[in-house]
């Protein structure tokens, strides 16, 4: 454990935010997350699962390994920014925070490429058997980000500094860069401008999803709804993925700059009271990813419009017409929007 005496540079609103936001995220998270792993093996046989619906079920395994350690985080900023806890479980919080926004970015970007390819070649995607692809690339992403983030794991986490009054002493937990470090900044660039070019990929993508369905006849009123109900979920998909991850890569390399001595005291407190607040941003994709892309899907809805109603009535309510309306069978020409209701 490294000791170090400069006082740093600190955002002392954190230490109220975290432990609030992160126990809200932490319960809702735990909660959506695990119902969604329990309705995909109550729904679907493993055989049964589709690429996409492969991806979904990876998506949420890498938010609840996030979830589990958030309330390490909580104890961390409770104390005042103290890590109190045994040294390797700073190393195994940043780790799987690490594989849980890049596995996150990873697969939202898979899932986003399958939707493109529902749309601009719905016959050749309908016909296609995808779920060995779907373990396959699910395969390249664990493995890839996971080595990767092995790193974080065997590094010297933790770094013991002044507080605010010089005091005392207090160990932080992955708060520490050595000054003027190049290998650690060109680290964090691959990682940003990586992230950059996987946003674009998205970007283009749903561009091209909405620019389709916009453009496309819709005769009936049914077939109407249904693309409105595509396009609403495409667009929170895009507006999601903005909100969460984007500002985190924005504020990132700045931040890193800062934190390696690159910046002047004055930069580096505002950037990094910009940071924490995109910290926050970055883990409400653990809540926000089951609802778009588990409980927007047919059998998530009819599945919780079921137990609504069972918990209003005691006895059965029928709900086949009430599913009748996304169960529409398009034309040819208007496959992309069934395409996209998986």
């Amino acid at each position: 454990m490294e000791t170090n005496e400069q006082v740093h540079v600190d955002s002392e609103f954190r230490y109220t935010l975290f432990p609030i936001f992160y126990s809200i995220v932490f319960v809702l998270g735990v909660i959506a997350n695990s119902y969604v792993l329990w309705v995909f093996v109550y729904l679907y046989p493993s055989k049964k699962l589709n690429e996409i619906k492969i991806f979904m079920v990876n998506l949420t395994v890498a938010d609840l390994l996030f979830l589990v350690t958030l309330p390490l985080w909580i104890i961390y900023y409770y104390h005042q920014g103290d890590w109190v806890l045994p040294k390797y479980l700073c190393n195994l919080a940043g780790c799987f925070f690490f594989i849980n926004t890049y596995c996150s970015v990873a697969f939202l970007a898979v899932i986003t490429y399958n939707r493109y390819q529902a749309v601009t070649q719905p016959i050749k995607t309908a016909q296609a058997t995808t779920r060995k692809r779907g373990i396959c690339l699910s395969l390249v992403i664990w493995v890839s980000i996971v080595a990767a983030a092995a790193y974080f794991f065997v590094l010297d986490s933790t770094n013991v500094v002044s507080n605010k009054a010089g005091t005392a002493n207090v160990t932080r937990c992955f708060e520490h860069y050595e000054p003027r470090s190049i290998p650690v900044l060109l680290i964090h660039i691959f990682l940003v401008f990586g992230f950059l070019l996987v946003f674009l990929l998205i970007l283009f993508c749903n561009l091209v999803i909405i620019r389709t369905l916009l453009t496309q006849p819709m005769p009936m009123q049914r077939n109407a709804e249904v693309k409105q109900r595509a396009l609403w979920m495409v667009c929170t998909v895009l507006a999601v993925f903005i909100i969460c991850f984007v500002p985190h890569h924005m504020v990132q390399l700045p931040w890193t700059l800062a934190e390696l001595d690159f910046q002047t005291n004055e930069f580096h407190q505002a950037i990094n009271d910009a940071h924490q607040v995109t910290l926050c941003l970055l883990s409400t994709n653990c809540v926000l990813d089951p609802v778009i892309y588990c409980f927007l899907t047919k059998k998530f809805r009819k599945h919780l419009t079921e137990r609504f109603h069972s918990m209003r009535s005691s006895r059965k309510c029928p709900l086949a017409t009430m599913e009748s309306g996304t169960e529409v069978v398009l034309p040819l020409s208007q496959a992309p929007v069934n395409s996209l209701k998986n």
